[in-house]
């Protein structure tokens, strides 16, 4: 007597299709990419405080005032 093969198959577990790995390629790319994001901007955050912190003289050598490091510092983060 043959064994029934459907109800073997039923408790394998299932591959994921096609679709479902592009999904989550997809999700992980787009969670890099915020990550990237993340990092530039706060970046961007330490290099506008460093502004803050260099005296005027420093300031002057990269041509820039007080009052215009101060405009930088206080702009947007998205900016």
């Amino acid at each position: 007597m043959r064994s029934n093969h459907t109800a073997t198959a039923q408790c394998l577990p299932k591959a994921p299709t096609n679709q479902s790995a592009t999904f989550w390629r997809s999700l992980r790319t787009q969670g890099i990419a915020a990550a990237n994001w993340i990092g530039r901007q706060l970046e961007r955050r330490r290099s506008r405080l460093a502004l803050l912190e260099m005296t005027d003289e420093q300031l002057k050598d990269i041509g820039l005032s007080r009052s215009e490091a101060h405009g930088e510092y206080m702009r947007h983060l998205w900016d």
